[in-house]
């Protein structure tokens, strides 16, 4: 069979027939053998995370019914609620203010001629502290008593006339007339004399005056007016007059406080109950404190409650007083009081952060025997100084109180209850409102 051949001479295949195989060359075949093995790690990979998919994901089912099974219910600490013998306080603040306090003012009116005591100083009742020129009373003084004196003369010399005159009318050498005006003349002069004594009481006061004292015993403030000042005096008033300066008494001491309408109310409550005495009494004692001070060092008795409630604010205005021998508290500080709410007797404490708000109600959750939680409405009492709140009503002393885990803690729900213990006051202080 005669081969086709192209220009150079190589046969040219027929259509019909296949091309010749040529076999590889060696360099040709070892990326064919390396291209082959590689593919096969790929399939290997992929087939090892099919694998590992499957197994989580087969693993996500069986455990889902695990994870959807009823968790155990919380863990919460309870207690019984702790009973002590004490007595509840209530806690007011207010202010001291000094019995006694006067602005000293000049009677006379006169030149400064000195100053006798130093600013801030103590200094008890009749104390010299000022002196005002006396030169011109003194010379007032003298004329009041010139005249005083002729004014005797006068009375005398009437009385003497009117003696001659009785004598005269006697022996019919005087008329009734005359008798007359001189008993008249001896009245007159009677005035004049009695007008020139209170002339000279009056020059003796102003010159008293002139030395003004302490009227009170107490703390001085500064002095107000300085040597050779014209100081201006008078009894009228204080208008026109000059202060001079102002002091204040320091022992015994009052502290003023308010009282709102609701712990009003719940005082007399208790006072018409028989259970506390009655503050208008001027007998109930009371205990006070500095504002830096936690310990109530100061013990005093109520002695004046104000006769109406201010319409304002709807508080009254309460007063104690306490002695102050060292003079240490000073009027105007401000300072803390208590007052009896009851008398010793047994109380229900349990810890100040067990109690839960709703709303205008306040809870204590506590735990039955099923380990459901049961909220009870309370009525609460003061703080103590350590932080357990009163119970004045709403659980009994048999109760299981949750005193920790009340975020775990739901009405109705279950929990796992651990007993607990709450601490006792280490000192019986009383106690005071939140």
């Amino acid at each position: 069979m005669n081969e086709k051949r192209n220009r150079n001479g190589e046969p040219i295949a027929r259509k019909d027939e296949a091309p010749a195989r040529v076999a590889p060359s060696p360099d040709e075949a070892i990326p064919a053998r390396r291209g082959g093995a590689l593919g096969r790690i790929v399939l290997l990979l992929l087939a090892i995370g099919v694998a590992a998919l499957l197994y989580r994901y087969w693993g996500f089912w069986q455990s889902a019914p695990q994870a959807q099974a009823e968790p155990p219910p919380p863990t919460v600490t309870v207690s019984k609620p702790l009973v002590k013998e004490m007595e509840e306080w209530s806690d007011f603040t207010g202010q001291f203010e000094p019995l006694e306090s006067v602005e000293v003012r000049a009677r006379v009116s006169g030149y400064l001629e000195s100053v006798n005591f130093t600013d801030g100083q103590l200094v008890e009742k009749g104390d010299l502290l000022f002196v005002i020129e006396p030169r011109p009373f003194e010379l007032a003084l003298e004329t009041a008593k010139a005249e005083q004196s002729q004014a005797e003369a006068q009375l005398q010399l009437a009385q003497a006339q009117l003696e001659r005159t009785a004598q005269l009318l006697k022996n019919d050498y005087a008329t009734k007339e005359t008798y007359d005006e001189r008993v008249a003349q001896v009245a007159i002069a009677q005035s004049t004399r009695d007008a020139a004594i209170a002339a000279v009481n009056q020059a003796k006061l102003n010159l008293d005056y002139t030395r003004v004292t302490a009227p009170v015993s107490g703390r001085m403030g500064r002095h107000e007016v300085s040597v050779g000042n014209l100081v201006m005096g008078g009894t009228s008033g204080a208008s026109g007059t000059t202060l001079l300066t102002t002091i204040v008494s320091l022992d015994p001491i009052w502290l003023t406080f308010n009282v709102s309408e609701g712990d009003g109310m719940t005082y007399k409550r208790l006072v018409q109950r028989g259970e506390i005495k009655s503050a208008r009494d001027n007998t109930v004692g009371v205990q006070g404190q500095l504002m830096d001070e936690k310990d109530w060092t100061l013990k005093g008795t109520i002695d004046f409650v104000d006769n109406q409630y201010d319409r304002s604010s709807g508080t009254i205005r309460v007063r104690a007083a306490f002695p102050n021998p060292k003079m240490f508290i000073t009027p105007g500080q401000f300072g803390r009081v208590r007052v009896p709410m009851s008398q010793l007797r047994p109380m229900i404490l349990v810890p100040d952060s067990a109690v839960v708000t709703d709303q205008s109600v306040k809870l204590l959750f506590t735990v039955s025997a099923d380990g459901t939680v049961v909220p009870k409405p309370v009525e609460l009492g003061a703080v103590t100084d350590d932080g357990l709140r009163i119970i004045r009503g709403g659980i009994t002393p048999d109760d299981r109180v949750i005193i920790n885990g009340l975020l775990r803690a739901r009405p109705g729900g279950k929990v796992t209850a651990e007993d607990g213990t709450i601490g006792a006051p280490p000192a019986p202080q009383g106690a005071s409102p939140s």
